[in-house]
C-alpha cells in the first residue's frame, strides 16, 4: 500500500508518533493507503511553520499582485494533474468519476479568480466629520487560518478556504478529513512546483481529538474554517470563542426542493433525483426534503420513481455508473440507521430501503436510492441530516404552507423552488430561510457565487468577493493635519 507522510514546512515529514492509519475505498471495503497519524506535537510543528512563514521570509515580502501570480501557477499545476487527482479522490472517498473530475476540472477557476482578487482588495479615505484629521482605513492578513475539510468533496470543498486565504496574505495548516486525506497529500505537492515558499501551506493528517482539537485551541492560529456536521462545528466554535478566534462555519443542512403545480414536472423530477441521489446523498446541499403540491402529489411520485429505479450502481470509476457507494463505514452503518427510524415513525417506504446487494456493488458500502412518502415534517427522517441517498416526500397545500414546511427545521444551506411562476419565484425566495435558493434548478455553485448558510448550517460566507473578507481584519489610521490638541481629557 501507498503510504502518505504529512507536509510541514515543506517536506513530507513522517508522524511523532511513529503510527500510521489505513485508508479504505468505500467500492472494495479493502485498505488501499496508509496515512501519517498526527497529534498535538505535529500540529504545534506545522503551526509554527505557517507563523514563521507568516512573519518572515519571503511571503510577508509580496505584494498582493505577485501571491496572485503564484495561485493562478497554482490553477495551472492542478488543471494539468486534474485528472490524477481525481481518480485519488475516487479512490478514496468513493464518489462518481464523472463528479469528481468535473470538480477538479473546475476548482483551478477558484486560483484564478481569487488570485485576479487579490489585488483589488481595498481600503478606503472615509469623509470625516472632524476637520484637521485624515482617515483611511486597511485590509490586513490575518495569519495563520487553520482550514478543516470533510471527507465528501476534499479538495473542492478545501480549495473554498485555501485560495481566499492565501490571496489574502495568510498562511495555512489543512487537516483534511481521517477518511479522505491522500488527494489533500498529492496536491499539497504542488505547491512547491508553483513557487509558494516553505510553510505556506501545510498539511497534519489524523483524528479528530488527536489533531483538530489542538489545532482550533492553538495560540498562533487566528481563524478556522470549517466544513463539517453541526454537532462537531458547534464544538470547534466554542473552543474557538475561549480565545476570540475568528471562525467561518460551513455545516449541515435538511434542504427543502419544493415542487409547486406549475412547475415543469420533468425538469422538477429531474431536479429532485439530482438533489438527493447525486453523490449519493452526500452533499451538505442534498434535497432531502421533496415538497410536492397536493395536486401533483401522485403523478409526480410515479415520474420520480420511474426514473430513480434506471439509476445505475457500481464501481464508482467507470463513466456509466451514476450511484456510488456511501464513503465510510460508520457513515454507511448511519444512512440504513435512519431508514430503520423512518419506517419506525411510520413513513411509508416506496422505494429501496436497505442495503444494495446487487452483483455490481461487489463488498462496497452501498445503499439502494430510498423514497418514503407519507412523511411528516416532524419525523425525525425530515428533521435531522441523513447524508445518504434518502429522500422524504412531504405534501403541502399551498405557497404559505410550503414556506412553514420548509423553515419548520434548524438548518438552512439550500432550498429549491420549482414553479413557472416568476411572482412565486420571486417571494419564495424572499422568504426561505437559507443561504442559497435555487429556482428551477438544484445543486449549481460557482467561485463567483458565496455559499453558506442560516441557522445551524453554520457561519460566515465562502467563494466570491464576500470570502476573501473572511480573510481580513480592518484598521482604521488617523492622521493629525493640523487638528489642535485640545483638552487631554475629553474625547477628541
Amino acid at each position: 500500500m501507498q503510504k502518505y507522510e504529512m507536509y510541514i514546512d515543506g517536506k513530507f515529514v513522517a508522524p511523532a508518533s511513529g503510527r500510521w492509519f489505513d485508508s479504505f475505498n468505500p467500492y472494495t471495503g479493502d485498505p488501499w493507503a496508509q496515512i501519517a497519524q498526527g497529534n498535538a506535537d505535529d500540529v504545534d510543528r506545522a503551526v509554527r511553520a505557517a507563523h514563521k512563514a507568516f512573519t518572515e521570509g519571503p511571503w510577508p515580502q509580496l505584494n498582493a499582485s505577485q501571491r496572485g501570480l503564484l495561485l493562478h501557477k497554482l490553477g495551472e499545476l492542478v488543471a494539468r494533474d486534474a485528472k490524477k487527482l481525481a481518480e485519488i479522490e475516487v479512490r478514496d472517498n468513493g464518489k462518481l468519476i464523472a463528479e469528481m473530475q468535473g470538480q477538479l476540472n473546475y476548482v483551478p477557476q477558484w486560483y484564478y479568480y481569487f488570485g485576479g482578487l487579490a489585488d483589488k482588495i481595498h481600503g478606503a479615505v472615509i469623509p470625516l466629520d472632524k476637520k484637521g484629521f485624515f482617515n483611511f482605513t486597511r485590509h490586513e492578513s490575518l495569519g495563520v487560518v487553520a482550514a478543516i475539510s470533510p471527507w465528501n468533496s476534499p479538495l473542492l470543498l478545501t480549495t473554498w478556504k485555501l485560495a481566499p486565504a492565501l490571496a489574502a496574505g495568510n498562511t495555512v495548516v489543512i487537516k483534511p478529513s481521517e477518511f479522505t486525506s491522500a488527494s489533500t497529500l498529492e496536491f499539497v505537492k504542488l505547491f512547491e512546483e508553483a513557487g509558494f515558499p516553505p510553510g505556506v501551506v501545510n498539511v497534519v493528517t489524523g483524528f479528530g481529538k488527536d489533531v483538530g482539537t489542538p489545532l482550533v485551541a492553538h495560540p498562533l492560529v487566528k481563524k478556522i474554517a470549517f466544513t463539517g456536521s453541526d454537532a462537531t462545528g458547534r464544538a470547534i466554535n466554542e473552543l474557538a470563542a475561549k480565545t476570540f478566534k475568528r471562525v467561518s462555519l460551513e455545516l449541515g443542512g435538511k434542504s427543502p426542493n419544493i415542487v409547486f403545480a406549475d412547475a415543469n414536472l420533468d425538469d422538477a423530477v429531474n431536479g429532485a433525483v439530482s438533489g438527493i441521489f447525486a453523490a449519493t446523498g452526500q452533499t451538505c446541499i442534498a434535497g432531502s426534503r421533496l415538497l410536492l403540491q397536493e395536486s401533483i402529489h401522485d403523478a409526480f411520485i410515479d415520474k420520480l420513481l420511474a426514473l430513480a429505479k434506471t439509476a445505475r450502481m457500481g464501481d464508482p470509476m467507470s463513466p456509466d455508473t451514476q450511484v456510488g457507494p456511501v464513503t465510510t463505514r460508520p457513515q454507511y452503518e448511519k444512512v440504513l440507521g435512519y431508514i430503520d427510524i423512518a419506517k419506525q415513525e411510520g413513513a411509508k417506504l416506496l422505494l429501496g430501503g436497505g442495503p444494495a446487494t446487487r452483483p455490481e456493488c461487489g463488498k462496497g458500502w452501498f445503499v439502494e436510492p430510498t423514497v418514503f412518502a407519507g412523511v411528516s415534517n416532524s419525523m425525525r427522517i425530515a428533521q435531522e441530516e441523513v447524508f445518504g441517498p434518502v429522500l422524504s416526500v412531504i405534501k403541502f397545500k399551498d405557497e404559505e404552507d410550503a414556506l412553514a414546511i420548509a423553515n419548520d427545521v434548524r438548518f438552512g444551506l439550500g432550498s429549491g423552488v420549482w414553479t413557472s411562476d416568476i411572482g412565486r419565484a420571486i417571494r419564495m425566495s424572499e422568504r426561505i430561510q437559507a443561504g442559497t435558493v435555487w429556482i428551477n434548478t438544484y445543486r449549481a455553485v460557482s467561485y463567483l457565487s458565496p455559499f453558506g448558510g442560516y441557522k445551524d448550517s453554520g457561519l460566515g460566507r465562502e467563494n466570491g468577493i464576500d470570502a476573501i473578507r473572511e480573510y481580513l481584519q480592518v484598521k482604521s489610521v488617523w492622521i493629525n493635519t493640523g487638528a489642535a490638541t485640545g483638552n487631554p481629557f475629553v474625547l477628541r
